[in-house]
């Protein structure tokens, strides 16, 4: 039976930071993916200011800045009949006044390869938790399947569950989210740019009535999110060609007959079922849930990576010497909840309130003008920059832990370019 100190399950962003920080603090740490690597389509790209910050504090700058990227400094979007400012990053203080969209398979490439330097950290990939050990009221290991189905165990003192949304391991423990009423779910597909397209911008986001969509401009192509009414999936289908979602969005953003093609059929959509919840306790003994395993995130702001990593980053600061100890008691865990509740509250509110002033109005057909509130932000620029410091840096950002900074390598930070 395999043992190690500390199992995170799910190599995502707080899966693959947590693991990097505790190795980094000499904790053994095992990572469980259920994949064969990181390649897959409509993760979320956006890695905030905070984030940026962080992964310069670990001595990565220079290697992240090589990677795939563009870089948003101010957010703007088509909201009923006008153009407004909703954010803009150059207004807020630091060195690090952007956005940088980055493909996230790019991004955690670079967190396991640094951790994978580390001699107390393991990423077994195509490894699928499917339950946990549990011993006298506490879980003391994962139970979980390798790529030919067998089933393993591997005990450890703490077991990190980050494995998203759908989170097996959240559900084995017996915990449960508390949910919330959204408007909407989202079909993801691909648009080739066109050849003459070059400078659109990181991200349109266009609000009309009863056609709304999101796209990230991910250099060769937009990452395309369009707005459906809550579990309306189905029925859209059913009811339509996918000639009716091409002329939409077509409509929204001018783009060509060519390069809408690439719509071919509904198999090119992919639903996201949006949800938004959030444990009441994010942990039990032996267990601790953060990211979206502790808090489903809307995609609205494109904040769950950030507040994933902040969560990790939180984690690793308070629980690695007790387990460098052998001591990590119930009290820790609740210790992490207390740090980054406020933070995760605080978002899903704000999510809660472009939701309702926004989303819904659109999808009702009663989105007439742009709401009041962000017709002021437009007209006062400094509430521009206001929004952009909740939105990219947030309540309680976190640094990066001593014994986890690293000197950076190379002269400039991973924003150079300004």
């Amino acid at each position: 039976m395999d043992k190690t100190t500390c199992c995170i399950v799910g190599g995502g962003p707080a899966g693959t930071m947590a693991g990097l920080l505790l190795a980094r603090a000499g904790v053994e740490v095992t990572v469980l993916e259920k994949h064969s690597d990181f390649l897959r389509d409509f993760r979320g790209d956006s890695v905030h200011p905070s984030t940026v910050r962080l992964i310069d504090e670990l001595g990565l700058g220079a290697e992240f800045a090589e990677l795939p990227r563009s870089e948003l400094n101010r957010m703007h979007m088509y909201a009923g009949d006008r153009m407004v400012a909703a954010a803009d990053f150059r207004r807020i203080p630091g060195r690090y006044r952007h956005i940088a969209m980055v493909p996230q398979w790019d991004f955690l490439d670079l967190l396991t390869r640094a951790a994978a330097e580390e001699p107390t950290f393991t990423l077994r990939m195509r490894s699928t938790a499917t339950g946990v050990i549990e011993e006298a009221g506490r879980v003391t290991g994962v139970r979980w399947l390798d790529a030919d189905s067998i089933e393993h165990t591997l005990r450890a003192d703490l077991v990190i569950a980050c494995d998203g949304r759908d989170s097996v391991v959240r559900e084995a423990a017996g915990l449960r989210q508390r949910m919330e009423d959204v408007p909407m779910d989202m079909w993801f597909f691909r648009i080739p740019k066109a050849v003459d397209d070059v400078d659109s911008g990181a991200v349109q986001a266009r609000f009309t009535n009863g056609n709304s969509a999101v796209a990230i401009d991910r250099g060769d192509y937009y990452q395309t999110g369009y707005i459906i009414e809550k579990g309306c999936d189905a029925q859209l289908r059913a009811a339509h060609d996918v000639a009716w979602l091409r002329e939409r969005v077509a409509e929204l953003f001018g783009w060509s007959a060519e390069s809408m093609a690439a719509i071919r059929t509904w198999d090119d959509v992919k639903l996201l079922e949006v949800t938004v919840g959030m444990l009441d306790r994010w942990y039990v003994p032996g267990l601790l849930c953060i990211g979206d395993a502790a808090h489903t995130m809307s995609p609205v702001g494109g904040v769950g990576v950030n507040l994933a990593v902040q969560d990790a980053v939180a984690a690793a600061r308070i629980l690695a010497q007790p387990l460098l100890d052998g001591t990590v008691q119930t009290t820790d865990l609740e210790k992490v909840q207390r740090r980054r509740r406020l933070p995760a509250s605080f978002t899903q509110r704000s999510q809660r309130g472009e939701h309702d002033m926004l989303i819904a109005p659109a999808l009702r057909g009663t989105l007439h003008t742009a709401p009041l509130p962000l017709r002021i932000v437009d007209a006062v620029p400094a509430l521009a920059g206001l929004t952009a410091y909740l939105g990219g840096i947030g309540l309680r950002p976190e640094h990066a832990p001593e014994f986890a900074r690293r000197p950076r390598i190379g002269a400039q930070p991973s924003n150079a370019r300004r």
